[in-house]
């Protein structure tokens, strides 16, 4: 049995998936996304473990819920770092009938033979992937999130080639990619994937700012203000969201 080493949990999510959700916020993440909105997932700690078996418990109580679409879905932080926990768990939750998805940014992945292994096991038991691309260009994806995006590229391409449904989410951040040729390209690469079924337009918001005062960080963003509507209704058409 893998314990996983849990944030939060919000019981009836309508934003990270399909239906109504109940959605398990994982600690731990590589990436220092500047606009995070929840540095204090960043980091590992022994507050809190549950097994998948007690998830499953408390998720399975809110069934009535869901009904059709709903389901759970695993976020974070970044779950593909405890990889193995989430194989437990949504093995055991598609043998209870139970709709799962996989929200991710994907800086995890790698094409070593144990996390490929591994990664096939996971996507064997995936209904749906919310895949995060922070920033298309490369050089601006490391000022951004301190981390290169050509693995995280990488897997978006090896999801739609087994077969994976994706739905593309972009962190709509003015200065930082909200420039029409950036957003271009994103479409660009979008379209060499054949299993996208929704691609959604976030706008970059400051709710989380209080946060990095509590814990003491610099926060990189300050003084950008959130996007203005005709910047959203112009990454919107060009992205083609939904």
């Amino acid at each position: 049995m893998t314990l996983g080493n849990i944030h939060s949990i919000e019981s009836f999510g309508a934003v990270d998936g399909p239906g109504v959700r109940y959605v398990i916020f994982l600690k731990g993440c590589n990436m220092r996304c500047a606009f995070c909105h929840n540095p204090d997932t960043r980091c590992f700690d022994k507050n809190n473990l549950m097994s998948a078996d007690d998830l499953l418990k408390k998720a399975i109580k809110y069934k009535p819920y869901r009904k059709n679409n709903g389901g759970i879905t695993v976020s974070g932080g970044e779950p593909l770092l405890q990889i193995d926990f989430v194989i437990e768990l949504f093995k055991k939750a598609k043998e209870l009938g139970i709709s799962t998805c996989l929200d991710t940014s994907a800086e995890p992945f790698n094409t070593s033979t144990d996390f490929l292994n591994k990664f096939d096991e996971l996507i064997k038991y995936t209904d749906l992937v919310l895949f995060d691309i922070k920033h298309i260009d490369d050089k601006e994806h490391i000022k951004l999130t301190l981390k290169s995006n050509k693995n995280i590229l990488a897997c978006a391409k090896y999801l739609s080639d087994h077969g994976v449904k994706l739905w593309v989410r972009h962190v709509l951040v003015p200065t930082i990619n909200t420039q029409e040729h950036y957003l271009k390209d994103l479409r660009n690469f979008i379209d060499t994937l054949t299993t996208v079924e929704r691609v959604e337009v976030l706008p970059y918001h400051t709710f989380g700012v209080y946060k990095y005062k509590e814990l003491g960080l610099k926060y990189r963003l300050e003084g950008i203000n959130e996007p203005s509507e005709h910047e959203i209704e112009l990454a919107r058409a060009i992205l083609k969201a939904n």
